[in-house]
């Protein structure tokens, strides 16, 4: 993959519709999305030393702003500002093949546990992504994260979509083989 080079003059023409659309359906509120995107911009102008171009510009900005929605969540959620991302697994009563993202409880007064087992399944899921092989972890978060559309990860990695498809299959065994083994023990 040719290296990526920044270029923050074209961000707000280039990313900030997809940006905006991308933080109005997470936070339902207009003006928190415009300010979200505004400093999702600016911590990139103050992060961009280390963009090692391994991405590109608007998968980085997305990782951005995914740490500032969750830092306003964080925020309003709790009052000292300590919330936790809540996660959730489903047991092995339920269908496989239910991923975290389709199925997160809703958890509005988690307690203490609730709030460590939250910590510790994200710090599982973070690890077992990164023991991926590379083009899987790059792959698999660009489409179930970042929520890129196939057409642009096909043309970046040179694959077809059914190349796609597999490369996601087989990253979803090898993570819920991974949490297996680090995180999810049945009882």
């Amino acid at each position: 993959m040719p290296e990526v080079k920044l270029v923050p003059e074209k961000w707000v023409d280039r990313y900030s519709d997809y940006l905006f659309n991308f933080t109005i359906s997470r936070v339902s509120d207009p003006i928190m999305a415009q300010d979200l995107v505004s400093e999702t911009f600016l911590a990139g102008l103050k992060s961009a030393h280390r963009f090692k171009g391994n991405s590109t510009e608007r998968t980085w900005l997305i990782s951005i702003l995914k740490r500032k929605i969750i830092d306003y969540y964080r925020k309003i959620n709790s009052k000292k500002g300590q919330a936790e991302i809540k996660m959730s697994y489903l047991s092995g009563s339920q269908r496989e093949g239910d991923w975290m993202e389709e199925n997160a409880a809703d958890l509005r007064n988690p307690n203490v546990e609730d709030e460590i087992e939250q910590r510790e399944l994200g710090e599982a899921l973070n690890e077992c992504i990164n023991a991926l092989p590379e083009r899987y972890a790059i792959i698999f978060v660009q489409k179930t994260i970042d929520n890129m559309d196939t057409e642009t990860i096909c043309k970046e990695h040179n694959i077809t979509a059914s190349n796609l498809w597999v490369i996601i299959h087989r990253a979803r065994v090898q993570l819920m083989d991974c949490l297996k083994t680090k995180w999810y023990q049945e009882e």
